[in-house]
């Protein structure tokens, strides 16, 4: 069982300055998260934004309520509007459209305290924040510590900017959500289609770059849950051949000219040796592999000139990863 709360503001009225883009984005994550990319369903989703009813503080702790309450595999909490960092308390909010000097919203330290005691019946949360400061968010608030985490066991956080950072808006979207977007339609997958939490972070840090927003992430888990599928990068039923192409992680597959047609200036040096067919097909799988880095051409820049100058290809790391998942038939 997988479920999320998604929330969305952009009408804060006189409490704050309004937002553009927070409503969108909360609609956009929902429609990804609710399916899978082939259509499958995937998690059940509520949606809580600004332009069909007020989201209160009240309303936003429901439906963390909900979230939280009873056995599931994993859940997901993500959140688009004002973040706010009080400097006297030391605390971080998530800020809701009554919000009030004394009580601007839903406190972070809330948000994981309700995370970690929910552990015992959900394996996996994930707690997705574009908002400003909202990297504040598993730290201790009571010590004034930035360098002390609270994140229990199974909680992972991506969070838009660091602690004492505004998160941007960008055509519409939120600049951090806009990149979580295109990392969940695809872009942030593994050979196999499973998108993760690291992997989305992976893209949004190399996309931000080092002069933009920072995003954060934390987590306090013992494996990767995957929060998406989308269509393999290879299909399954060619990926698992590496196991036969390659039967040790260290075997070379030996190439020569009998595996490639298009020979270029070669062709009259190599007119004697016929392609053969069994061979070319081979050497597409070899290409195939070779475009997602799972192998590498041996002593050679390009599997062509593997080819033509008959070295061979060996498994990169991620080729005998994905090898050995094919002999241990976890695909």
């Amino acid at each position: 069982m997988k479920r999320a709360v998604v929330i969305g503001i952009d009408d804060y009225g006189d409490a704050q300055s309004n937002l553009e883009g927070c409503v969108a984005d909360a609609m956009a994550v929902a429609d990804k998260l609710a399916t899978h990319g082939n259509g499958d369903p995937n998690f059940d989703v509520i949606t809580l934004t600004s332009d069909t009813e007020k989201v209160t503080t009240e309303a936003m702790d429901e439906g963390l309520r909900i979230l939280f309450k009873g056995r599931a595999d994993v859940v997901v909490f993500y959140f688009a509007g004002h973040g706010l960092l009080d400097a006297e308390t030391n605390r971080g909010y998530l800020v809701s459209q009554d919000f009030t000097k004394a009580v601007p919203g839903i406190s972070l330290a809330d948000i994981i305290n309700m995370a970690n005691a929910a552990h015992s019946e959900i394996s996996s949360t994930v707690i997705i924040l574009d908002s400003c400061h909202s990297g504040f968010v598993g730290e201790l608030p009571a010590l004034g510590n930035s360098n002390i985490s609270v994140i229990g066991k199974g909680v992972t956080i991506l969070a838009a900017a660091d602690r004492n950072q505004a998160a941007a808006e960008h055509d519409g979207h939120g600049l951090f959500t806009g990149i979580l977007l295109d990392g969940l339609n695809g872009s942030a997958s593994d050979v196999l289609g499973r998108i993760t939490p690291p992997s989305l972070y992976s893209l949004v840090d190399q996309t931000l770059g080092g002069f933009e927003q920072r995003p954060v992430y934390k987590a306090n888990v013992q494996q990767f849950i995957t929060l998406r599928e989308v269509a393999p990068k290879v299909p399954r039923i060619q990926l698992r051949k590496l196991k036969d192409y390659f039967p040790t992680p260290g075997y070379i597959l030996k190439v020569d000219p009998s595996f490639e047609s298009g020979r270029g200036e070669y062709t009259e040096a190599y007119k004697d040796i016929p392609v053969i067919p069994e061979n070319e097909a081979i050497f597409r799988d070899m290409q195939t592999y070779y475009k997602v880095n799972l192998v590498a051409p041996v002593d050679q820049p390009f599997p062509w000139h593997a080819a033509m100058y008959s070295t061979g290809f060996r498994l990169t790391s991620q080729g005998a990863h994905y090898r050995r998942l094919a002999e241990k038939k976890r695909f």
